[in-house]
Parts: C-alpha cells; sequence; structure tokens
C-alpha cells in the first residue's frame, strides 16, 4: 500500500513487519526526517519501522539512526573522452566499436506505438534473464504502454537500432544530482552486436552534454551483471541507509537485523550459493520446457 505524508508518497510493504520508504526514493530526498516519523506514528495502523538512505552526492552519514551501507554503482562523469580514454578498457571499447561496425544506431527515440511494439518484441523474446525469470515476458502491448509511460516526464529514451529494428533501448532518468539508467535492455539474438555497450555510451555523451556529474545503475552487485557495470566504468558508491523503529516490534527487528531480510541472518557466501542454485534450476527448467517435456 502507499501513503501520503508530508507532500511525499511512501509505500508501506512487508507481511512480519511493516516497512516504510520512500515511494520515489531514487528520485527525490527526505529533507525533515523527524517531521516524517511523527506523522507516520500518528497513522493507524502505524509503519513498525522507516527507511531512507542519502541519494549522491552525500555520502558522508548526516543521521544518528541505525544505519548500514548501501551500495551503489555510479560512475563519475567528466566528459565523454574521459570515459572513452580512462574510464574503459579496450575490450569495452572495442566492444563499442563493433556495434558501430555492425550498424547499430542509436538515436533519441518516441514512446509512440511503434517503440512499444518494439519493447514488446524485445520482453518477449526470452522467459529468463540474469538467471531469474524476467517479470516483463508475456506482458501485453496494453500493459507495456501503460506501466512505462508514467515516468517520461523525467526520462529520455534512446534506442538501438539495426536497420529498422528496435534491438535494444535505454531509459534515463533525470534525479537531480545523477542520471540514472531506469531500464537497459537488448535483444539476446543481437548479443555479438553489444547494443547494451553502445547504448550505455550514448547515456555518458548525454550526461556529459547536460553537465550531469553521475550515472548511476542500480545496485552494485556481483554476476555478469556486475561485471557490466565494471567493464563499463561503473565503482561501488557506499551510501548511509537509515532504518528508524516507529513500534517496539520495528524496535526488535532492528536490534535482531531481521529488517535486513535474508542479508541479515545469511552469510554472504551461501547467499551467493544460494543465487547460483537457482539460476541453474531456472535454466533447467527452461530447458525442459523447450524440450516439450512439461
Amino acid at each position: 500500500m502507499s501513503v501520503q505524508v508530508n507532500d511525499k508518497r511512501f509505500l508501506i510493504q512487508g507481511r512480519f513487519v511493516r516497512i516504510a520508504r520512500l515511494e520515489h526514493e531514487w528520485y527525490e530526498d527526505l529533507e525533515d526526517p523527524e517531521a516524517v516519523i511523527a506523522s507516520l506514528r500518528r497513522l493507524a495502523p502505524s509503519p513498525d519501522i522507516l527507511t531512507f538512505w542519502q541519494r549522491l552526492p552525500h555520502c558522508v552519514p548526516r543521521y544518528s539512526y541505525h544505519m548500514v551501507s548501501d551500495a551503489i554503482a555510479a560512475l563519475p562523469i567528466k566528459s565523454y573522452s574521459f570515459w572513452w580514454e580512462k574510464q574503459l578498457n579496450s575490450k569495452t571499447r572495442n566492444m563499442v566499436r563493433r556495434a558501430e561496425k555492425k550498424g547499430v544506431v542509436v538515436r533519441t527515440t518516441e514512446f509512440d506505438d511503434s517503440f512499444v511494439d518494439g519493447m514488446r518484441s524485445i520482453f518477449n523474446e526470452t522467459p529468463v534473464r540474469q538467471g531469474k525469470r524476467f517479470w516483463h515476458y508475456g506482458k501485453d502491448f496494453r500493459t507495456i504502454k501503460s506501466e512505462f509511460s508514467r515516468f517520461l516526464f523525467r526520462e529520455e529514451i534512446f534506442g538501438a537500432y539495426l536497420n529498422d529494428e528496435l534491438i535494444g533501448f535505454i531509459m534515463l532518468a533525470f534525479a537531480g544530482n545523477y542520471a540514472a539508467l531506469g531500464q537497459i535492455i537488448s535483444k539476446i539474438a543481437h548479443r555479438d552486436k553489444a547494443p547494451n555497450n553502445i547504448l550505455i555510451a550514448k547515456a555518458v555523451d548525454r550526461c556529459a552534454e547536460k553537465g550531469i556529474p553521475y550515472l548511476v545503475y542500480a545496485k552494485w552487485e556481483d554476476g555478469s551483471l556486475g561485471d557490466f557495470k565494471r567493464h563499463n566504468g561503473f565503482k561501488r558508491v557506499d551510501l548511509p541507509r537509515y532504518f528508524v523503529p516507529l513500534s517496539p516490534k520495528g524496535r526488535g527487528f532492528v536490534l535482531l537485523k531481521l529488517h535486513l531480510g535474508l542479508r541479515g541472518v545469511i552469510p554472504g557466501p551461501v547467499l551467493r550459493w544460494a543465487k547460483g542454485a537457482r539460476r541453474r534450476i531456472v535454466d533447467a527448467q527452461l530447458k525442459w520446457k523447450t524440450k516439450g517435456c512439461t
């Protein structure tokens, strides 16, 4: 559920403990946490915990609430030429060149019916991405248009085209001191043409044009997606994330670190093993279905 508190929209989620957070925390700050805390406590029922973080470039903790580090992937932007010459390795530069040589062209695109149809084609290419079930797989034209049109007021869209076919796209959202990659995806069938690399290059170029000091690519992570971020110059940046108990249950959860979910109670190596096992299981299920053995 979501609630309006002090001119901010908050999501309240959780089955055993109700945690409130800004609905659009990537794009707005919590300027007066004490006022928000007081307002949330007056709700009936009140959430058990409020969580919020400090957005880039504010990495030094400002508050004395219970805090953990929340790692994001951020690319400092000086200029396109600096990124190209100093922040990329030769292999990644060659992948951008490969995309250009194979005829991939990146251009600004409108969110019209033709583009949405291209999105649908990309989303429905495979039910599994990054070893997980792909949550946009199977969505129809109307659903995609509705879901992705909500935040166009802060986004620019760039499409990667091979001839007239949309083979990838990026939604670049502007969030004050940084730009965020709201969505970047391309067709697996055209992976050999490195469309995601040339899309990142376009995003860097656009940030440099607008004088935006950071490009943010969601959370820092391991695995193949983490490697892709590192190869394109993204670095780990630790931001303070606060957890403020609002009820006795909330205080208990914070004390026992249960508010962190699995990462609070399960060691990192075990979590990484579990993610690898999940990937293998999903891959096996996909192969089984492909063979018609369901």
